[in-house]
């Protein structure tokens, strides 16, 4: 009987964890975040359905990177990953327009979406 419950117990747990990994959705209001966003030092790919993939090279034989799924928009900043590992990535200049190139500013890093 104890096997049973610990079983249900872990069953549940796993389950909560895989619905919290869910990314949401881009808001409407949002969309234009969405994209491959490049510059000489990062790479940030944002989709539609809400997941995110991340690199940046820090000096000659440094990368960071980050995969998860988009969990919040807090301002124009958004936040990544599943609690309790999750990242806010600091949004200073929006998606925008400038000759016909669309540009945001990540992390103090302006990006160009192709």
């Amino acid at each position: 009987m104890k096997k049973i419950v610990m079983s249900r117990f872990i069953l549940t747990l796993l389950a909560i964890l895989a619905l919290a990994a869910c990314a949401q959705p881009l808001p409407p209001e949002k969309s234009s975040y969405a994209g491959n966003w490049q510059s000489a030092a990062m790479g940030l790919l944002i989709t539609q359905d809400g997941n995110v993939a991340y690199k940046r090279r820090i000096g000659s034989n440094t990368t960071k990177s980050v995969r998860g799924p988009l969990q919040s928009f807090e301002g124009n900043n958004f936040i990544v990953g599943v609690w309790p590992l999750k990242v806010t990535f600091e949004v200073s200049v929006p998606p925008h327009e400038v000759h016909g190139r669309w540009k945001m500013t990540v992390d103090g890093v302006e990006l160009t979406r192709e």
